[in-house]
């Protein structure tokens, strides 16, 4: 089983990152860093001394988030996490949510990390 964090170049995301390395840790899982905007942030082949490996989405792909949840589901996760930004309602309405996209349409439970968040 594996952990998949779904990362960007955010607060949120370094969040999310934290919270999946603590939560790969506990469960004894492989990790993996999904970056959503499909650019490797991280130089070398572990985060917070934990092994992670990191994949991206097709650039010819419309649709990361359906990337992460077809990885996802490739992957078998256990669980995906991810960063969760407050947005106003009419933020919502016109630019639609990524994680909210994942929230409805993950086959493996969500966690979701506020910034500023710090895992136990």
């Amino acid at each position: 089983m594996t952990v998949i964090v779904a990362r960007t170049d955010t607060p949120e995301s370094e969040a999310a990152l934290s919270a999946g390395v603590a939560e790969s840790r506990r469960r004894g899982e492989d990790l993996v860093v999904f970056n959503l905007d499909g650019v490797r942030l991280d130089p070398d082949d572990t985060v917070e001394g934990a092994p992670v490996s990191f994949e991206e989405p097709d650039p010819r792909d419309r649709d990361p988030v359906g990337s992460l949840l077809d990885t996802a589901t490739r992957r078998e996760a256990s669980l995906i996490v991810i960063g969760l930004k407050r947005r106003s309602p009419t933020g919502k309405l016109l630019f639609g949510s990524m994680a909210q996209h994942v929230l409805l349409e993950a086959n493996a439970p969500v966690l979701a990390v506020k910034a500023g968040a710090k895992p136990e």
